[in-house]
């Protein structure tokens, strides 16, 4: 059973990490100096499939359900963090499905590959994509996984977030190159009527989509994504219900 989100109550999260200095910080994060490409460093001993994030948590079995009325129709999307593991580059990934319907319609399903690293950033491995086409599976664009054909890994979210720090959150030239910007820290806002005091706002683009801009929310009270908005054309996806966190 899904606890819709007006009766989830808000409550404060402390941080469990210290914030890092402005410009440095995505650097520091990557062990590296600003290189000539990107190719993050990766330890495999310093990550691990458990995602306990102040912003993206995922304790298994935490599903997060989502709804946006789009031009296309209404779509409703699940977030769930499965007891799947994943080894990609070395590094044991925490396996999270993303199902996407368009009027009650399967049109994708995804298993992101997730992993935290020993201070707190969570980082994203690859995914891969099933996209389906009148009930049955059509194509696997989208999917990359790091470590393969020039792909490296990125930053799914930081431990402390920075204004004014931009980061790869996927890498595959030309096939996937996500990028983010924290916009905004410590932001107040209203949920299906739940007031949050602890969000960031993330602006996300592609070089490979030029038009495409989006706001991502994410707030500490449930420890992940509350509200998207798409900036071009005003469609905006919101939380509705959460399930098997233990924190809430």
């Amino acid at each position: 059973m899904v606890v819709w989100i007006f009766a989830v109550v808000a409550t404060s999260v402390a941080l469990a990490y210290e914030p890092q200095d402005g410009f440095d910080v995505v650097n520091e994060i990557m062990n590296t100096t600003i290189p000539e490409e990107y190719a993050p460093e990766i330890v495999p001993e310093k990550f691990g499939p458990v995602i306990d994030n102040p912003y993206s948590s995922f304790p298994v079995g935490k599903r997060l359900v989502y709804q946006a009325e789009t031009h296309e129709g209404l779509e409703r999307i699940e977030v769930e963090a499965t007891a799947e593991t994943k080894l990609v580059m070395g590094v044991e990934t925490m396996v999270v499905r993303h199902r996407e319907w368009l009027d009650g319609v399967l049109v994708e399903d995804t298993r992101d590959f997730l992993a935290q690293d020993e201070r707190g950033n969570v980082w994203y491995f690859g995914e891969e994509v099933d996209n389906y086409a009148d009930g049955e599976i059509d194509n696997h664009d989208g999917a990359w996984l790091a470590g393969e054909n020039g792909a490296q890994p990125g930053l799914w979210m930081m431990a402390v977030p920075v204004e004014g720090v931009s980061y790869h959150q996927e890498y595959l030239p030309g096939e996937a190159e996500d990028m983010a910007l924290v916009k905004v820290v410590g932001l107040s806002m209203t949920i299906q009527g739940v007031v949050y005091d602890s969000c960031i706002k993330v602006m996300e683009w592609s070089p490979l989509e030029p038009g495409t801009r989006e706001h991502e929310y994410y707030c500490q009270e449930i420890s992940g994504l509350v509200r998207e908005e798409n900036i071009q054309n005003g469609e905006r996806m919101e939380l509705i219900g959460i399930e098997g966190d233990d924190s809430f």
